[in-house]
């Protein structure tokens, strides 16, 4: 039975799933007329001003827009950026990461345009604070709008799939293995540990999550940067033979050598684009939800966050992942952990550290991003149900951290295995996913609508419309 099961999430999580997503990018490329390409500088020096880290406006009950794209980065950069993308260049070779970049180039499109979406739609709490996320613009902008009386049924399927991640989840497995086997410390310590972390984080609440986020990503991905770099200016002459053999693998066969098995141009292909949607999640839904949170005063400034996380997650993290072991020669070796490996060859046995406080880190922020994410989906399914809504809240609060630790119990002193943890995982993710692709198809004019506005307001681009409204909210009011 297990085996069917995998089989099945296999087969989503290959073509189907990758042409949507693809599709889904080129078709918001056309629309915008690249805009990614175009305007990436721009994309780029937004996230790094004043006003568009700070927001509209200081108020303790919302997040800023940078405390935003903070939790969203943690959400998305995780243990996937380096084991997952060791083992699709093992896999499929040097040309893997080509095909990674080009998802991701199209991944920063998709996101703006969930994110912008998530903006335009939120809705303002009684404290003020913002929620928002696919299941908002699922009701109110293919319900309300659009007339779509299925908008409850796609909320559900989203829904339903995203919360059952909380029951399935390997992150605190991850994080213990690497502490516990670098220290020499039992599991199940690391992983009580870790619950007593995420606890500490979580029970503030998303504004609390966000004040400690904003510190804790810039430095863990620095921290990790930083690292790979020291690999790479060591090898700095292997630089050039390593570029080539990207763009040279990208669109041949390529033959086995080493431990490496040989691979097809489609294998490559497919391999790179896997690992770019699982690691920056563009078209996933997950981080829109946190996204809609931040106190803007345009959808596409954030949605232009939403960009800059995905150049982030993979253009940036997952490459020096990628440059790493394919410059020191292990992408070949045939050996399991190559990423650590790889980062042996230079900084010597302080790497197992390194490594171990980066899988720490990257693990402990996924762990607290997504839930963020349970909490706004159980906010706009009970909105209307608050005495059950602070009920769950609390045993939302109270589970997120056990979960994580049932599964180290299970693997360590029972029969079970993340392999089969990480098959439910991915079938909860593909489900979802493909909802969340198809509404925004349906709403994609409106993100069109508001690119639009925002290249006359800021970009000096057309002319602004005074009657344009903003927020979904805002035309409501009319």
């Amino acid at each position: 039975m297990y085996e069917m099961f995998a089989k099945l999430t296999g087969f989503l999580w290959g073509t189907p799933l990758l042409l949507a997503i693809l599709v889904t990018g080129i078709f918001f490329t056309i629309r915008t007329k690249g805009f990614q390409f175009v305007h990436f500088g721009h994309i780029v020096t937004n996230m790094f001003k004043k006003d568009s880290r700070l927001g509209a406006g200081d108020d303790k009950n919302k997040l800023t827009p940078f405390q935003a794209i903070s939790i969203a980065v943690g959400g998305s950069v995780g243990v996937s950026n380096m084991s997952g993308v060791a083992t699709a260049i093992s896999t499929g070779g040097p040309g893997a990461l080509f095909w990674l970049w080009i998802a991701a180039l199209f991944g920063m499109i998709i996101k703006m345009a969930e994110v912008t979406l998530a903006v335009y739609y939120r809705e303002t709490n009684e404290d003020g604070s913002y929620r928002g996320g696919p299941t908002y613009y699922m009701q109110n902008g293919l319900g309300k709008e659009k007339g779509f009386k299925g908008w409850k049924l796609f909320s559900v399927i989203f829904g339903g799939g995203i919360f059952m991640t909380w029951f399935i989840t390997i992150q605190n497995y991850t994080i213990s293995e690497a502490v516990g086997g670098t220290f020499n410390i039992p599991y199940i310590w690391v992983s009580l540990a870790i619950c007593v972390c995420v606890y500490v984080i979580i029970i503030g609440g998303i504004k609390k999550i966000g004040q400690i986020t904003q510190y804790l990503v810039p430095i863990m991905c620095c921290f990790y940067i930083i690292c790979a770099l020291i690999i790479i200016f060591v090898n700095i002459e292997k630089l050039p033979t390593t570029i080539s053999m990207i763009f040279k693998g990208a669109f041949t066969t390529q033959a086995a050598s080493g431990g490496f098995l040989g691979a097809t141009v489609a294998q490559v292909i497919r391999l790179g684009l896997a690992r770019s949607v699982y690691s920056n999640e563009a078209g996933w839904g997950t981080s829109p939800m946190v996204h809609a949170t931040a106190n803007t005063d345009h959808p596409i400034k954030q949605g232009l966050m939403g960009a800059f996380e995905v150049f982030a997650d993979t253009i940036v993290v997952c490459s020096m992942t990628g440059f790493v072991i394919i410059i020191t020669g292990y992408w070949n070796s045939g050996l399991s952990g190559a990423t650590l490996t790889a980062f042996e060859s230079v900084i010597g046995s302080a790497a197992r550290i390194a490594i171990a406080i980066s899988i720490f880190l990257f693990g402990l922020t996924t762990s607290t991003g997504w839930f963020t994410y349970y909490r706004v989906i159980l906010d706009h399914a009970l909105k209307e149900k608050d005495k059950l809504k602070k009920a769950l809240v609390n045993i939302l609060i109270l589970g997120t951290p056990l979960w994580g630790l049932l599964v180290v119990v299970l693997t360590v002193y029972g029969n079970g295995t993340p392999a089969q943890v990480w098959t439910f995982a991915d079938f909860s993710s593909v489900i979802p996913t493909f909802v969340n692709v198809i509404t925004l198809f349906l709403l994609g004019e409106k993100f069109i609508e508001l690119l639009k506005d925002y290249k006359a307001r800021y970009l000096g681009i057309g002319k602004v419309d005074p009657n344009f409204k903003l927020f979904y909210e805002e035309k409501l009011k009319k």
